[in-house]
């Protein structure tokens, strides 16, 4: 038996324990360790070679991964850790650090309890370090903290002791300053990270060593000894005192919860349904023998096995050969295999219990995001709500018609797979659209397509997806939608909505889609939490994204029945706007009146859904219609002498400059700029600096497209997309 082997063979024998499994997840911005922190981790575990140990990237088994240095995918790895003469289960998801890949890390946030924030004593906590802090938090997964890269201040910027000591405070103090306003009602405090209550680690994942204040007393180590042993080039020694793998692990299993106690509060904000019920109590009791409920949070492609479904076991125990159903799924499936990870092998087991990490093949229609149980009917988990939103698009078409019902089948295969790539067809051309978070995350997506399908395709130029919204309002002026009969009529206004109520809309604070009439009281009284007035959106009937329908009129005659067609035309709406057929954001839209005919076959789907549609955009046009666009967060790294073409750069792609610190020789610009603008930014930037800048980027939202532009921009997304390039006015919609 193998190494790997060997350790899932116990990992199974502990897993039934359950105070004794712990899952976590290492999260961090690019390139400041995480996978060299994890292969050392699985060394310490004894399923590789220690030599090997940030060289090997376990769990960067992918060609692009290996090729570009980066992780591209979330991938797990079982592993046994012994303390005080107990063992552990340890199920370790390593996440991606680069700003287009954030999706697989809100989807990890779901499978894991407790996470470890890795920052680089270097540059310390960067833009995506926020972000991974705030979708942990949002998903009550509990951090830990550790500052890799201690060596890199000792021995290349000559930091004395006390210099670092206070450049871990400023770090320690802004991940604390993130966990105060993210974390959970309840965990403000408790959840504080801190040196002396052994929640901060030090060290080095590239030379394997680390420290933590309990392991200092364990050990007998003092930070004194490891300044001189950094500093006298002996960390191998430190090494073999200060096991990076020892000490983190040590500090994962007494400062992270368990399933067992995570699930009590977990469970209430993941899922929905009667926490009272069978399912429920099984959930909050991480019961193995209790109803199966699983979450599925990652979909991959074995070469020999096709599609394998990666997910979190709530209740239950998952079971090879078992019949079980993927919730919404059309007929129930046999699970061929279930496995545990370690990396890209699976290492097949008699089943995974509750509180644990399980990868299954066999269940086809399983997706990101989707639950499976025994029970058809079951409740599934709440949506996992992503903070950002996919910016940029291509135009994608195989460039053989033959391969066509292959692209098709391979295009949906990729949406499964990835929850933060929408994939739609353009009606009027027919090509496939890719929308993603980056140039990188379609980029990839077309290599899979073309290299791991075998489908060479022809891909347009990066498109930015833009929203539209409103300055204004037209309260007391409501727009009139007709019917094409003239026999039905829809009054409507619109108003913006504060960016509080859009932040927490986008959240997912409120839920998305339809409101049963049942749900309306509750979703108003949140609504109120945020200052809107609460009995107008008692009374709402639906929500998309961040815009969302109420019905404010009163005693209208046969409105209940054409509820679902008001709807439905919102929906188109909020697809496709009046301005250029862009996505709508941030509006309450209101039905203030109607007219309706008597007789239902003449306010039928025909005549309803284009009067209702019309009166919203009608509605949108007489309150100013504005379109966002979406923008980044940038750092850009680089020596002092290089700052002015950097700042050259960014002002000309209308960048706005926020700060421009510098340490030593090197200098920082830090702002953001259009996303529009940022395309063959990294070409120029090298060419300006002569490749000796370093920069990040991470999505900050949208921003008003400035007025002068307005009219060009619109105009050019309605020529692309074959529209006449004015913009409609109120006359468009009065017919």
């Amino acid at each position: 038996m193998g190494r790997k082997e060997d350790n899932i063979k116990r990992a199974t024998e502990v897993m039934q324990t359950r105070e004794r499994i712990r899952n976590l997840a290492i999260a961090a911005h690019i390139d400041h360790g995480k996978t060299t922190l994890s292969d050392n981790l699985i060394a310490g575990a004894g399923m590789m070679s220690e030599e090997l140990a940030g060289k090997s990237r376990v769990l960067d088994f992918d060609d692009q991964e290996s090729a570009r240095g980066i992780t591209i995918n979330a991938a797990s790895a079982s592993m046994v850790h012994n303390v005080n003469g107990h063992d552990y289960l340890i199920n370790l998801i390593d996440t991606p650090g680069h700003v287009d890949f954030g999706g697989d890390v809100t989807r990890a946030m779901r499978a894991v309890d407790g996470c470890i924030i890795l920052t680089c004593a270097v540059e310390g906590a960067m833009p995506q370090t926020e972000t991974v802090v705030r979708q942990a938090l949002k998903e009550k997964v509990k951090p830990v903290l550790f500052i890799n890269k201690v060596d890199r201040l000792i021995n290349e910027l000559q930091v004395t002791p006390e210099d670092m000591q206070e450049r871990f405070m400023v770090q320690i103090t802004k991940v604390n300053n993130l966990i105060s306003r993210f974390a959970p009602d309840g965990h403000e405090k408790d959840w504080q990270v801190s040196v002396q209550d052994g929640t901060v680690a030090f060290g080095s994942a590239y030379h394997n060593w680390g420290i933590t204040v309990p392991y200092m007393s364990k050990s007998g180590i003092s930070f004194k000894e490891i300044f001189e042993h950094c500093h006298n080039e002996q960390q191998r020694e430190l090494a073999m005192k200060a096991p990076v793998h020892e000490v983190l692990l040590d500090m994962t299993v007494e400062k992270l919860p368990s399933p067992l106690i995570a699930q009590e509060y977990r469970i209430p904000n993941i899922w929905q349904g009667e926490l009272e019920s069978e399912v429920g109590v099984s959930m909050l009791q991480c019961d193995s023998d209790g109803p199966l409920s699983l979450m599925i949070t990652k979909i991959w492609m074995d070469q020999h096995a096709g599609e394998v479904a990666v997910g979190r076991v709530y209740s239950g125990t998952i079971k090879q050969g078992e019949t079980v159903w993927a919730i919404g799924s059309a007929k129930a499936e046999r699970v061929q295999q279930v496995s545990m990870m370690v990396g890209s092998d699976r290492i097949p087991v008699p089943g995974v219990s509750a509180g644990n990490i399980a990868a299954l093949t066999g269940v086809r229609s399983a997706a990101a995001g989707v639950t499976i149980a025994r029970d058809q009917d079951a409740t599934p988990f709440e949506a996992i709500r992503h903070y950002s939103e996919p910016v940029v698009t291509v135009a994608i078409e195989p460039k053989a018609m033959k391969d066509l019902p292959k692209f098709i089948d391979a295009l949906r295969g990729l949406a499964k797979a990835d929850a933060s790539l929408e994939v739609s067809t353009n009606q009027e051309t027919g090509e496939a659209l890719l929308a993603g978070m980056g140039e990188l995350h379609l980029e990839i997506t077309v290599y899979r397509l073309e290299e791991e399908r075998g489908i060479k395709v022809n891909v347009s130029e990066p498109i930015v997806v833009y929203r539209e919204s409103i300055s204004g309002d037209n309260k007391g002026r409501p727009f009139e939608g007709k019917s094409p009969n003239r026999h039905n009529r829809f009054y409507i206004e619109v108003e913006p909505l504060t960016e509080e109520v859009v932040q927490a809309l986008r959240e997912g604070h409120f839920g998305d889609g339809p409101v049963r009439a049942k749900d309306a009281k509750e979703t108003g009284n949140k609504f109120a939490e945020f200052g809107m007035d609460k009995n107008l959106m008692r009374k709402i009937y639906a929500i998309n994204g961040t815009t969302v329908l109420v019905n404010d009129t009163k005693g209208i005659q046969n409105l209940h029945e054409t509820r679902e067609l008001i709807i439905e035309a919102f929906n188109d709406v909020c697809k496709k706007g009046p301005i250029a057929e862009e996505p709508l954001t941030g509006v309450m839209v209101k039905l203030v009146d109607a007219k309706l005919h008597e007789d239902a076959i003449h306010r039928g789907p025909a005549q309803t859904i284009p009067a209702v549609r019309n009166a919203i955009k009608g509605a949108l046009i007489r309150a100013s219609s504005v379109m966002f666009e979406p923008i980044q967060k940038i750092r850009i790294d680089a020596p002092n002498e290089w700052i002015g073409g950097i700042t050259r750069e960014v002002t000309t792609r209308r960048g706005i400059i926020e700060d421009m610190p510098v340490e030593g020789g090197v200098a920082s610009v830090i702002g953001k700029m259009p996303v529009a603008e940022s395309f063959g930014f990294s070409n120029d930037i090298r060419a300006a600096t002569q490749g000796r800048a370093v920069w990040n980027t991470e999505n900050a939202g949208y921003v008003q497209v400035p007025s002068d532009l307005f009219h060009k921009v619109s105009g050019e997304i309605r020529r692309r997309k074959g529209l006449k390039e004015e913009i409609p006015g109120e006359s468009q919609y009065t017919d």
